[in-house]
This record gives C-alpha cells, sequence and structure tokens, in this order.
C-alpha cells in the first residue's frame, strides 16, 4: 500500500512538486558539480544527497500517480501521461548514479591531495571532461524528460476543462 491520499486530497497532485523542482534542480546542481570544482568542494556530500531524495520522489509519485488513474475516468491523455511518467524513473537512478560517482571522485582527489587542490579539484583533465559531458547529457536527460511528463499532465488534467474566450 502506497501514500494515495494527503489530507483527502490524491497524494500524485502534490507529490508531483516535489518531483518537478527537485529533478531538475538536481540535474542542474550536478551538471555545475560536474563541470566546476568550486561548485563541487560547496555542495560536497549535499550533492548525492539531493540526488537520493530526487531517486525516493520518482517512484513515491508515480505510485500515487497510479493509484490516481485507476481512480478517474479512463481517457488516452491520462494514460499516455502515466507511460511518460514511468520512464523517468531510469533518469532519476542516472542522476543519482553519475552525483555519487561525481562526488566521489572529488572527496578521493581532495584527500589525495588536500593542501594543493588547484583549480582542477585534483582530478584529472579527462576524468573532469567526460564527468561534464555525462552530467549533462544526463542532466538533460532528465529535464526533458520531466518536462514532457508535466506537459502531459497539464493536457490530460485540463484539456476541455476551461474556455479561452472571454
Amino acid at each position: 500500500m502506497g501514500l494515495d491520499l494527503i489530507n483527502g486530497l490524491p497524494a500524485h497532485v502534490l507529490l508531483v512538486h516535489v518531483v518537478v523542482v527537485l529533478v531538475p534542480l538536481t540535474a542542474l546542481a550536478l551538471i555545475l558539480s560536474a563541470a566546476l570544482p568550486s561548485v563541487m568542494r560547496r555542495f560536497g556530500l549535499a550533492l548525492p544527497a539531493l540526488a537520493l531524495v530526487s531517486l525516493i520522489s520518482v517512484p513515491l509519485t508515480t505510485d500515487a500517480g497510479e493509484w490516481l488513474e485507476r481512480h478517474v475516468a479512463g481517457d488516452p491523455l491520462v494514460r499516455a501521461h502515466t507511460e511518460l511518467g514511468d520512464g523517468l524513473l531510469p533518469w532519476a537512478l542516472a542522476l543519482f548514479v553519475v552525483a555519487t560517482a561525481v562526488w566521489w571522485c572529488y572527496r578521493r582527489a581532495a584527500h589525495r591531495a588536500p593542501a594543493a587542490p588547484g583549480p582542477s579539484g585534483g582530478v584529472a583533465l579527462p576524468l573532469r571532461l567526460a564527468a561534464a559531458v555525462l552530467s549533462l547529457v544526463v542532466g538533460v536527460g532528465a529535464g526533458v524528460q520531466v518536462y514532457r511528463i508535466g506537459d502531459s499532465g497539464a493536457r490530460a488534467a485540463w484539456h476541455d476543462s476551461f474556455s479561452a474566450k472571454g
């Protein structure tokens, strides 16, 4: 049994805001941390922790969404939204794995040469470039997926629900 209702409201409607904020925020933090050692030094353990909270929020939200889907009228837009929503978990997992790897590499490099981290943060340039490119791919992919899911959810919730004419 999952988290279905919060204070009488469908939990999905509330939890979705956590995902919409945390996943893109995690993606941005990851990209900046991988590209800029000074940002990584400031984030530290907060980067993988943020990615973990994002990762945990995704299945909670999709589970609540599946409960909601069973309690609303059948609609092709809702089904499309649900299918897109199921595709976010791999992106959130990738964000967590890459964020943890980036944090671990910088932490390991800092422990090897704490006196002189230099502008590179002590991480070799090829590794930094690979981390930055991988972070960019995963971060943009996760952000695009969140956008696609959100757009389809808004269409499912609001189609035929208002009039654009005054």
